[in-house]
């Protein structure tokens, strides 16, 4: 019950953060307009860079490792201050050498400053410590708190394109504030700070770096794209790319909620031995995965055109058929965050992990050039869903001895037909009411009807032992 406890706290958030920009993406697409939107994106894509080569790659190893010595009270505040002095030092580095690249820049160098905010605030983010003692509550409360904060002062402040770098710094600073509330909750779970000769920060260094190939690999075709766009195109052509991946992957955080409630969770059982356990959550969490994950690409797909028009205006109509093409990559992350955030890290198989997604870099560097040169803004969006699955389908290679690939997708085509036959409805029905926003909504309500009607048809299995198991507990 703790671990659905904690993906009902998570998911909550996801949908809140869903929200959040259904309020804010219009206005400031709106206010700002596309190179206010695409300057925003594009500097933020350049920051991310630099946090994360100063965060190393803690959030993931700290999150693992404070779940496998938890239990430990001296360990975990040992370890707690190794990472977070270790974190620190680090994002100094790497706040000087941004500084540096800030000085030798000729053009957005006040939004790179303002982006820098975000920077230091990396340094107090401990929220890696709360997952891995899976006290999601925490993290949650938090966060909401200051999503509202940010959400208030961009519509009391952000009123043309001459905000973009207020914009930008309510953003950071919204990052910065959120990472500082964290700390008063320490005290319940740290009783004290080890002397600096009882601490070893040279363990830590090389498992932090390991964990950092991977996300950097993975940053490669998350912020490489709009950073190329930016150069090869111009920051308008990043700005379409940004809306488009803004809202698949918005939406996808719903799916991918539980890998950050999981991790931890795997984690420990895998450090006492149950390793029968961390097999079979896998199995039944690729099945929860996917039955939300099919829904979501067919509906994102189906819903594109007017979704659009309404949400971003009609100077951002070319996200459109951007959003419809990158849809398609739900489905392959969902299945590659359920084996590789689910499994492969938690059981310490990192060789594995690491090649599936630098093997995913690779591919999207060598494509990402030809297709960005042909395409522009769709040629980034069609190296990024081919990246993707080539990733998911390395990891699902690396694990088919371990565990029954037929157990992990046998009743997938269920949700595939209950997806199509839905995405077909939706689009008939957005065709014969024409674009308005009741039609949105009309689109919405009958996707839910006819995928959960077809499903109870088809009565997929593992998804329906799960809701009846999870009713009985609630009951008894």
């Amino acid at each position: 019950m703790k671990v659905l406890k904690n993906y009902l706290w998570n998911i909550g958030y996801q949908v809140f953060i869903l929200l959040v920009p259904l309020i804010t993406v219009p206005y400031i697409n709106r206010v700002l307009g596309p190179t206010g939107v695409g300057a925003s994106a594009f500097t933020n894509s350049v920051v991310q860079y630099f946090i994360l080569l100063g965060s190393l790659g803690i959030n993931l190893y700290g999150s693992r490792g404070t779940a496998y010595v938890r239990d430990d009270p001296d360990k975990l505040s040992r370890y707690f201050w190794e990472l977070a002095i270790l974190r620190f030092v680090f994002i100094g580095i790497s706040t000087a050498v941004y500084l540096i690249f800030i000085w030798q820049s000729s053009k957005y160098r006040l939004f790179y400053l303002g982006q820098g905010i975000a920077l230091i605030g990396t340094a107090l983010d401990i929220s890696w410590f709360f997952q891995g003692l899976e006290n999601f509550k925490v993290t949650v409360l938090r966060s909401t708190f200051v999503k509202i904060v940010s959400v208030v002062l961009i519509f009391a402040l952000v009123r043309n394109s001459g905000d973009t770098l207020l914009y930008i710094c309510i953003l950071a600073g919204s990052q910065f504030l959120g990472n500082l509330t964290f700390w008063p909750y320490l005290k319940k779970y740290v009783h004290h700070l080890p002397k600096l000769s009882q601490l070893d920060f040279r363990q830590h260094i090389m498992p932090s770096i390991a964990m950092l190939i991977p996300q950097l690999a993975i940053q490669i075709y998350v912020q490489l794209n709009k950073t190329m766009l930016g150069f090869l195109v111009n920051v308008t052509a990043s700005g379409f790319y940004d809306n488009s991946d803004k809202i698949v992957k918005m939406l996808l955080a719903v799916v991918t909620a539980t890998g950050t409630v999981m991790l931890p969770h795997v984690a420990n059982n895998f450090a006492n031995g149950h390793h029968d356990a961390v097999k079979r959550s896998l199995i039944t969490t690729m099945h929860l995965i996917l039955v939300i994950a099919f829904p979501l690409a067919f509906g994102i797909s189906a819903v594109s055109t007017t979704f659009t028009y309404y949400f971003f205006s009609a100077k951002f109509m070319p996200v459109a058929n951007l959003m419809a093409v990158e849809a398609i990559v739900v489905i392959p992350i969902a299945i590659g965050n359920a084996i590789g955030v689910q499994y492969l890290l938690p059981t310490n198989r990192m060789k594995d992990y690491t090649t599936s997604v630098i093997l995913g870099s690779v591919v999207n560097i060598i494509l990402n050039i030809p297709l960005i040169l042909m395409w522009h803004t769709m040629g980034a969006i069609v190296s990024t869903v081919i990246a993707e699955s080539v990733v998911t389908a390395y990891q699902i290679f690396t694990v088919r001895k371990d565990i029954s690939i037929k157990s992990l997708f046998a009743e997938v085509w269920k949700y595939f037909a209950a997806g199509l036959l839905m995405f077909i409805c939706v689009k008939l029905v957005d065709i014969m009411l024409g674009r308005s926003i009741l039609t949105l909504v009309a689109d919405v309500a009958v996707g839910i009807i006819v995928y959960a009607g077809t499903l109870l048809l088809l009565r997929p299995r593992i998804v329906l032992g799960f809701v009846t198991s999870f009713i009985k507990q609630r009951r008894g």
